[in-house]
């Protein structure tokens, strides 16, 4: 069906009639499925939206934003706690879906540029549309068919060049600008190198679509990186989890139970932690055993692919990371150390609740001499920190972050990285990356 579409004009509003409009405009996105669901994207976008109206834009940085909106304190690392960066990019791709979606052309448009955290105002006019792709996304698809097809000119132009010098004529003109004399009849030599240019242009041009079908196809990702020497002809992976039991006397609640305890559990947090690791197990083709540490012995998951979830609640967590730099301490002074530096402790605040308590978490990957095969571990010192490992680990965002900085070697090296992680009434929120060693 063909639907009308939109030429925006940048508007800069003067009254107060232009800012109520912006205001209604905003309530409308933040109603919309792609925002109400959320508490940090409409966050974000209403203090941006409306410090713009008020004339504040040019206090809209990273970092004050991370204070205002995020309650990051006022030194607090940009570079490690990303959460402004990855906040603005969710809100841009939200009001591309949002007005994407539309089945009519809105007065005004709320747009956030990329690289800025200022919004921009647009005036909508409708204009007559053929296809049914949204205005932004027709222009990036023409920017790239532009950009292919200068590729595949100059290829060609390239092949045509290298394939026959005396096809070019006098020097100075290319092959096409070279017009046979009337009288002259092509000979049979001609018409072979012509055949050899033509179907070497047709070749290289068929290398680049080839090419860009490819990378179509098989962007790059770093979460199928990250597992990939992991799930590498694996017909199953043990995914190991701790399970507890109630103690009220304890700071968290619980108490890691042993293979005797009756009627253990494990906690919602665990659970999601399950429910993630699955995906890119599934999605490489191989099957997924549960397994609980307590009662699970040495023996069943040798030369297995193992995914160990969990800290202190875990004893093969403890075990297995307790030779890397990075690990947990002893059982009664839980926290995260480095061998390395025996001075550096991350651990969570006993003079908050636990619910508001901040935690931190391993997330490793290395290859194992005790059970000769390949272990993920992604374990939190509580189960704040074992979720927000998990999905640390299955998102593209984060392991994108953790690419960047592990460099070359990040899908063959074994990998160790520290998180601490926001921890809100109970609900486990964006982990940052503290420390990261490679081997």
């Amino acid at each position: 069906m063909n639907r009308a579409h939109a030429t925006s004009d940048a508007w800069h509003p003067e009254t107060r009639q232009d800012r109520d409009a912006i205001l209604r405009e905003l309530r409308e996105v933040l109603a919309s499925p792609h925002f109400c669901n959320s508490k940090r994207y409409p966050a974000l976008l209403e203090y941006i939206v409306e410090s713009t109206l008020a004339g504040k834009s040019d206090l809209l940085k990273e970092r004050t934003l991370g204070v205002e909106v995020f309650g990051r304190p006022t030194d607090y690392d940009t570079n490690s706690d990303t959460v402004v960066r990855y906040t603005a990019s969710e809100v841009r791709k939200r009001l591309l879906l949002y007005y994407s979606e539309l089945d009519h052309v809105p007065a005004i448009r709320i747009s956030l540029p990329a690289g800025s955290y200022v919004p921009e105002f647009l005036h909508e006019h409708e204009a007559p549309e053929t296809g049914s792709a949204h205005p932004e996304a027709l222009a990036v698809q023409d920017a790239n068919v532009y950009a292919h097809t200068e590729s595949s000119a100059e290829t060609q132009e390239t092949a045509a060049a290298s394939a026959h010098p005396a096809a070019h004529g006098t020097p100075g003109h290319s092959a096409a600008t070279v017009t046979p004399q009337p009288a002259a009849k092509p000979g049979r030599r001609r018409v072979i190198w012509g055949a050899a240019i033509v179907m070497a242009a047709i070749f290289a041009a068929a290398v680049t679509v080839s090419w860009w079908a490819y990378r179509s196809e098989n962007p790059p990702n770093p979460v199928r990186d990250f597992w990939a020497p992991v799930l590498r002809g694996q017909h199953s992976v043990v995914i190991c989890t701790g399970s507890v039991v109630f103690a009220p006397k304890n700071y968290s609640g619980v108490t890691t139970a042993s293979r005797d305890m009756d009627y253990t559990f494990v906690s919602m947090q665990i659970a999601s932690a399950i429910t993630q690791i699955g995906g890119p197990v599934q999605r490489s083709g191989a099957e997924t055993q549960l397994a609980f540490s307590a009662s699970t012995p040495l023996t069943d998951l040798r030369e297995h692919t193992i995914v160990l979830l969990g800290g202190y609640n875990n004893e093969w967590t403890l075990r297995l990371l307790q030779p890397l730099r990075f690990h947990f301490s002893p059982a009664g002074t839980e926290s995260i150390v480095d061998q390395a530096q025996p001075r550096v402790v991350w651990k969570r605040d006993e003079s908050l609740p636990y619910s508001s308590a901040d935690d931190y978490a391993l997330v490793a990957r290395f290859r194992d001499s005790t059970i000769d095969g390949w272990v993920v571990a992604l374990a939190g010192i509580g189960r704040n920190g074992t979720e927000a490992a998990a999905d640390f680990a299955t998102s593209p965002h984060y392991m994108q972050l953790l690419r960047n900085q592990v460099g070359k070697g990040f899908t063959t090296r074994n990998i160790e990285a520290v998180l601490k992680v926001n921890v809100i009434d109970g609900k486990t929120g964006a982990p940052s990356i503290l420390a990261i060693y490679t081997w």
